[in-house]
């Protein structure tokens, strides 16, 4: 099991946490059952992939700030013939850590 403190990382990259792993840290940081952990973590899903649709952003203060910015057209190539093409204009989401989160 993955225990968790809320304490600056040395090294980030050591590890990825998948949404089972974060239900139980979440379930034993909050006293909570794991059942009810996951129901949290899914509304916190739901809602923020809701307001993030609606062009909204979502800042948790100590943790970051979610956002949407569109990317313009573009040209791009085509790896495998090396034709050049037009990538198409998307709104893609982003991510901008606190400085808290980065210290």
């Amino acid at each position: 099991m993955l225990y968790l403190h809320c304490q600056k990382f040395t090294n980030l990259n050591t590890y990825k946490m998948n949404k089972a792993e974060l239900v139980n840290v979440m379930a034993e940081k909050a006293g909570l059952t794991k059942v009810d952990a996951k129901k949290a973590l899914d509304a916190f899903i739901c809602a923020a992939t809701g307001a993030i649709r609606k062009g909204d952003r979502i800042s948790l203060v100590g943790f970051g700030t979610l956002s949407t910015t569109k990317r313009p057209a573009r040209k791009g190539r085509n790896p495998q013939t090396g034709k050049e093409i037009m990538i198409a204009a998307k709104t893609v989401v982003k991510f901008k850590a606190s400085a808290d989160l980065v210290k």
